[in-house]
């Protein structure tokens, strides 16, 4: 791998599925329906208590310090809607509108949870489900705060957030329509997310910090994913401030 991973190359000729017609994967991640699913609320503008889009820019840094408080429901559905929640879906499940872009609407990511101190959950870990906007429980672990630790490489704060969002890709979401393509501009779409986390939690009193620093094989594992057609690739933890 080298710079040149950087570039562009579109306009030079390539063969993808979708030009085969082979069909479209899933805008979200099958899953069990017998699995525990949590109901999140509406999201509720009211939470709000900065809504100056300029200061909330200016605003915007990176926070370590969390204070030992737990966060609500409220605030949590509230963040998952800003950066993963579904505003529309056009054609017959051609493409899901979120809040940040995505090349071709392809949006290649899940939103997976570590819970420590979210009012209502117990702590484990949890994958977001955008299409109804509920969170489904994966499992929960006991020292999830130390093996958290241990997979963001002993970077300790994130062991005092309240929640700490991992984001997945699953890449054939995107390969379908741009082949190799896809590596470069996934990674666009993630640094679309982590900003909008950012910024939502600016507006209600939160604080996050991004993470690209980490063992693979552990936030793999803690998340349960396979590691080939699906694996970890942005952290953030969030906590009050």
């Amino acid at each position: 791998m080298d710079r040149n991973f950087m570039k562009s190359y579109f306009g030079k000729p390539i063969q993808t599925d979708q030009q085969k017609e082979l069909p479209q994967p899933p805008l979200e991640k099958p899953y069990d329906i017998t699995s525990e699913i949590i109901d999140l609320p509406i999201v509720d503008k009211s939470i709000i208590t900065k809504d100056d889009i300029f200061q909330c820019i200016m605003d915007r840094e990176s926070h370590r310090i969390y204070l030992d408080e737990e966060i609500t429901l409220q605030k949590l559905s509230y963040l998952l809607k800003m950066t993963q929640g579904i505003k529309e879906i056009k054609g017959n499940n051609y493409v899901g509108l979120r809040p940040v872009p995505s090349a071709g609407g392809r949006h290649p990511f899940e939103t997976y949870l570590v819970v420590l101190n979210v009012q209502g959950l117990r702590k484990g870990v949890y994958r977001y489900l955008p299409l109804e906007h509920k969170l489904l429980f994966v499992r929960e672990e006991g020292n999830l705060d130390k093996k958290l630790v241990e997979g963001v490489n002993k970077q300790r704060f994130a062991a005092n957030a309240a929640v700490t969002f991992i984001w997945s890709c699953i890449p054939y979401r995107t390969e379908w329509r741009y082949a190799d393509r896809t590596y470069k501009i996934a990674l666009l779409d993630a640094g679309h997310i982590g900003q909008a986390l950012y910024l939502a939690c600016e507006t209600i009193g939160l604080g996050t910090c991004a993470i690209a620093s980490y063992n693979q094989k552990l936030i793999d594992d803690i998340i349960q994913v396979d590691g080939e057609d699906e694996f970890a690739v942005y952290i953030s933890p969030v906590g009050r401030i």
